[in-house]
């Protein structure tokens, strides 16, 4: 996989990720150097420094060293512990043979890195000069197409005023005439941008963006392999010198030889790909239809003319252009802070992060559950045995770790409904049904006090409760069925257009393709989805917000 295709539109966090691997092996730097100068002071201060490095738990540094290079790093720094009997031989080989070697490999990466981004910003400037140059001719063409019409209206006007002279009928027809001129050349220059300007944007992203990203994706990559090549230098200068530490050191060649350049770019990939598609072309937009052609000489003489224009001015293109470097901004949240539900990142990310709360709540209420089994079997074993503790005082508890778990079942079941969102999975209609996480469909759950609580799936997948303390819920299950089972096919209301693919996997959805027109035959009711028919017998749901909808409006007023 290539950063180029993969990647075109994450300039930014390309940038921050460059620089941040340039870090990384500037920190490793300074670890050597100070490694060498803690050999002198023995054991202890290597300890210590050992300690100074290693990541903290719950910080942005945590997340870094998913990568293997990093994991090599982390592994060096937990085997500096069992180094103990250092000298300076150790401080004079890693001086020359790491520290220096690597210092230069640096200053070679950050001269590369900036040239190449200084040539993606070059690129990135050259298209939104090309762009501008568009809009101009747009803007140009548009405006002489209104004053080749006016003037055409103002000659139609005079044409047919029997008081007006004929060498005013003339004067003004001949204005006419430049103005429609103006209008013909403005769209040929239009014409002539516009091509031009798909022609750079093709480019843009197919051939410099690509090529420049590979430029970086292959420095990336020497410069993981460089610092994987670094740790099993380090790893043999302490072989040499101490060989009761050799085992140590084993482990640190072995993390060294685990690095993978491909795997870390791939994870970068994974890390930053926003699932977005490259714009396409933008269309000729022809302003010349609501131009009258110019009048021949014998209409001169003609007075029953007609002054009024037949045809008005055709409507503003609705295209818009890829934002070329322009970020996507969460608005209604302060800086830096993320939305519950991740509505800020791209879908394949959004995906990820809502997959990844759903694990961890997942686990937490394992934990919950894990410790109400031990409270249970305490409490049986305090009334059996009640000199040995006071049942009352678990059954506290186990009421608060009961409220705990309802609380983390509603938290899966929110989150849960934002990932089916996300993965395209036909929402449940019915606001009082739930869907309950897989999980814990085989856990026979139990109240602290006691009570049990049965559950039973119905067929639109929720479930009711038997609880003493909780209001039954119930849900009729043909609620959402009725919607499908109707005998006589519901009335179109209007028109879609696809705007995105859609797979529909799931019953009740319905598959598209990019670009398809689609009968709309029931509204977005809130939830999200929109019931469309492609033919008489195929019929179901898309999001919405997949499609772009022209509703009737006489169907919308009856």
């Amino acid at each position: 996989m290539s950063w180029g295709t993969e990647l075109w539109d994450q300039f930014d966090n390309l940038e921050k990720h460059t620089q941040w691997g340039i870090e990384v092996l500037e920190k490793y730097i300074k670890f050597v150097k100070e490694r060498t100068e803690i050999e002198i002071n023995y054991a202890k201060q290597l300890r210590n420094l050992s300690k100074k490095y290693q990541t903290k738990k719950n910080s942005k540094e945590e997340d870094e060293f998913k990568y293997t290079s990093c994991k090599a790093f982390q592994t060096t720094l937990n085997e500096m512990n069992d180094y103990a009997g250092q000298h300076e031989l150790i401080s004079e080989n890693m001086s020359s043979q790491i520290t220096a070697e690597l210092t230069r490999f640096v200053q070679e990466l950050k001269q590369e890195r900036k040239s190449n981004f200084h040539e993606g910003r070059k690129a990135q400037q050259h298209i939104e000069t090309c762009w501008k140059q568009l809009e101009s001719s747009k803007r140009r063409f548009e405006r002489d197409c209104k004053e080749a019409d006016r003037a055409q209206q103002y000659f139609e006007k005079m044409d047919a005023d029997i008081n007006v002279t004929k060498a005013d009928v003339e004067k003004a027809r001949q204005q006419a005439q430049i103005r429609h001129q103006m209008a013909d050349d403005s769209k040929g220059d239009y014409s002539s941008v516009l091509q031009k300007f798909n022609c750079e944007q093709h480019d843009h992203y197919f051939t410099h963006i690509p090529s420049i990203y590979q430029k970086l994706q292959d420095m990336e990559e020497r410069r993981i392999g460089r610092l994987g090549e670094s740790l099993k230098t380090y790893a043999e200068i302490d072989r040499q010198v101490i060989p009761i530490i050799g085992k140590c050191l084993d482990e640190i060649t072995k993390s060294a030889e685990s690095i993978n350049q491909k795997q870390d770019s791939h994870m970068v990939i994974e890390a930053y790909k926003s699932g977005f598609e490259p714009p396409g072309d933008i269309d000729f937009e022809d302003f010349t239809q609501s131009i009258k052609r110019t009048v021949s000489d014998t209409s001169l003489t003609n007075p029953k003319t007609d002054g009024k224009s037949d045809l008005k001015l055709s409507s503003k293109s609705r295209g818009k252009l890829w934002p070329f470097i322009k970020k996507n901004k969460c608005f209604g949240f302060p800086q830096g802070a993320t939305p519950e539900d991740f509505s800020n990142l791209p879908p394949e990310q959004r995906r990820k992060k809502l997959q990844q709360k759903v694990d961890e709540l997942n686990k937490d209420i394992q934990k919950e559950i894990d410790q109400r089994d031990a409270l249970t079997k305490m409490k049986d074993v305090y009334m059996k045995n009640p000199q040995m503790g006071d049942a009352a005082s678990v059954g506290q508890k186990l009421v608060e770790i009961g409220n705990n778990i309802e609380k983390l079942r509603l938290e899966v079941q929110k989150f849960e409904a934002w990932l089916a969102e996300v993965e395209g999975r036909l929402p449940v209609r019915n606001n009082s049904s739930r869907r309950q996480s897989g999980l814990y469909d085989t856990q026979n759950t139990q109240t602290a006090n006691n009570c049990a609580q049965d559950r039973e799936s119905s067929p639109d997948g929720s479930y009711t409760e038997d609880h003493s303390q909780e209001t039954e819920v119930k849900v009729t299950p043909t609620e959402f069925d009725d919607d499908f089972d109707e005998e006589e096919p519901l009335p179109t209301i209007g028109t879609c257009k696809a705007l995105y693919p859609f797979d529909g996997e799931n019953e009740g959805t319905i598959s598209v393709t990019e670009g398809e027109i689609l009968s709309v035959i029931e509204e977005d009711k809130g939830d999200g989805w929109t019931r469309i028919r492609r033919s008489e017998e195929e019929e179901g749901y898309v999001p919405t917000s997949y499609i772009e909808v022209y509703l009737d409006r006489n169907a919308k007023d009856s």
